[in-house]
């Protein structure tokens, strides 16, 4: 899958930069052969995407790291030393995990250090509540960027965002982003086939993320307010944008991505359930202030619909999924299948989308053509934050009062040590969109 097609395909999904003359030793920290990766967040995602740059190519060492918590920097030295012990392409590429006591950071102002680092390519891979900050502080680094989805988790972190495009492009660096759907072969071929009149004119869309629940801690012993909620960062607003933004936004991508375009409206509804198994009962102080379910009608431009639904309920079924219907048929997107029959494509072989999202980045770096999907990632985030403030609210929300919304979530004085307040779960006419 690295043929011209696929190259210029993907060009189609995340927008080059114009000027396509980069030196391959003209970006942060030396040359394009070799990626120096930092990573801001040890946890689950952050340890999953080390492990998936050792693989995606060679010429990639991990020189530094960062988290809120010590233990979770340790851990990560030890798993990716552990990882590289292990036959598979990191080790057969020769990658290296260089980490030590001096290039380990921790505390709130620890992903400083990292992009201060001799890092030329940084992976943000925290709580999303958190990304704008880190976001701004690599691009003004002119570092290349893994992101994390989503971008944000509220209008003013996306007019963050999409205020670094310009800086992005100007400094020629490469941003990806975790969609990987977008480097899925066969969500290219299938999503192409859409694009090329397969299904004819588009006339609607499905999407869906509805799973049986999601993970949820007890407090330890001697945690502050806000480690705790940090600890349970998916279950509060601040932090994760509802799931909705944090989960939903991959189905709202690869839609935004078959149309080529954003929502303009949309008006939709969501509740949190009592006596939901999939998390504990109890004030929002303890249990978090996020929905469990929403349903939102999305309107195009051309008045093409989307429906949207996304829930975290046990026991109910699951259906992560999308579906576009069109004059000449229907596309099962996620099934790469247009009128029953399956689209012909081939997988990269031995690589899956978390490893070939990275190669991907790390290919357009040497060629010098860096790839950049901000604007994308930042579009889909606000699609999901538009359908969360509908559902809240109980009214309609177009795209420019979300873009426009003055509802900034993060915490003023974020101390770790300290209180955070925590809003009552949103109630449809009374929460106010602003």
């Amino acid at each position: 899958m690295r043929t011209t097609n696929r190259r210029a395909f993907l060009g189609t999904t995340a927008a080059t930069v114009a000027a396509t003359g980069i030196a391959r030793n003209a970006f942060a920290g030396g040359s394009a052969d070799d990626i120096k990766v930092g990573i801001v967040g040890c946890g689950g995602r952050g340890s999953g995407a080390a492990e998936n740059v050792l693989e995606a190519a060679k010429g990639v060492r991990i020189v530094a790291c960062a988290d809120l918590f010590a233990e979770r920097t340790q851990s990560l030295r030890k798993k990716l030393n552990d990882f590289l012990m292990k036959d598979g392409p990191a080790k057969s590429f020769g990658n290296r995990c260089e980490l030590n006591d001096d290039n380990c950071f921790t505390g709130l102002e620890a992903y400083k250090k990292v992009v201060a680092s001799d890092a030329n390519y940084i992976i943000l891979a925290t709580p999303p509540g958190f990304r704008p900050a880190h976001l701004e502080a690599a691009v003004a680094a002119g570092k290349n960027i893994f992101t994390e989805k989503p971008v944000a988790v509220d209008g003013p972190g996306i007019r963050r965002v999409l205020a670094l495009e310009d800086e992005v492009n100007k400094k020629g660096l490469a941003v990806v982003a975790g969609t990987q759907r977008r480097h899925n072969a066969g969500y290219i071929a299938t999503i192409k086939q859409i694009h090329e009149g397969a299904i004819g004119d588009v006339t609607s869309l499905r999407a869906y993320w509805n799973n049986p629940g999601i993970w949820f801690h007890k407090r330890q012993p001697g945690m502050s307010d806000a480690h705790y909620q940090l600890y349970n960062w998916y279950h509060f607003l601040w932090i994760c944008g509802d799931h909705i933004v944090e989960q939903h936004v991959h189905n709202l991508d690869v839609c935004n991505w078959i149309m080529k375009t954003h929502p303009v409206r949309c008006d939709g509804a969501g509740s949190r359930t009592p006596g939901n198994p999939s998390r504990p009962t109890g004030s929002p102080e303890e249990v978090g202030n996020i929905y469990d379910n929403f349903s939102i009608d999305y309107e195009y431009a051309n008045g093409v619909h989307m429906y949207s639904s996304c829930r975290h309920l046990a026991p109910c079924a699951s259906n992560v999924s999308e579906v576009a219907v069109g004059t000449k048929g229907v596309c099962k997107v996620n099934a790469f299948t247009i009128n029953g029959k399956k689209v012909d494509f081939k997988f990269p072989e031995k690589r899956g989308d978390y490893i070939q999202e990275h190669t991907d980045l790390i290919e357009s770096i040497r060629n010098g053509k860096p790839l950049n999907e901000l604007r994308a990632v930042a579009e889909s985030t606000l699609t999901a934050i538009m359908g969360r403030m509908s559902a809240y609210s109980g009214r309609p929300v177009t795209w420019d009062q979300a873009l426009n919304s003055q509802e900034d979530t993060f915490p003023k004085d974020l101390d770790m040590k300290g209180t955070i307040p925590v809003p009552p779960v949103p109630v449809p006419g009374k929460y106010k969109v602003t």
